[in-house]
């Protein structure tokens, strides 16, 4: 009983399985990042990593702005470390 069971879920998975790829390849297309905005007291940053990829953050305005192309990441440093 349980081999027939077993053999009728395995069927049913292999014959929607085509079906769900085909669903799931269709992707909405994609929408802008949005841009961030600076309140009072901050500033917006903006950096180009080489691979030509875009980010803008949001940091203090006392805090420098940081990026390392190595690993693209972007952060607010330090007013007294600077980017360590």
């Amino acid at each position: 009983m349980y081999r027939v069971l077993a053999a009728v879920t395995i069927a049913a998975a292999l014959a929607f399985a085509p079906a769900l790829s085909t669903a799931q390849t269709a992707a909405p297309p994609a929408k802008a990042a949005a841009k961030p905005k600076a309140g009072p007291g901050e500033k917006v940053c903006n950096y180009t990593f080489p691979g030509g990829e875009k980010r803008a953050w949001v940091c203090k305005k006392e805090e420098p702005c940081c990026a390392w192309d190595a690993i693209s990441y972007v952060k607010c440093g330090s007013t007294i470390t600077k980017c360590l």
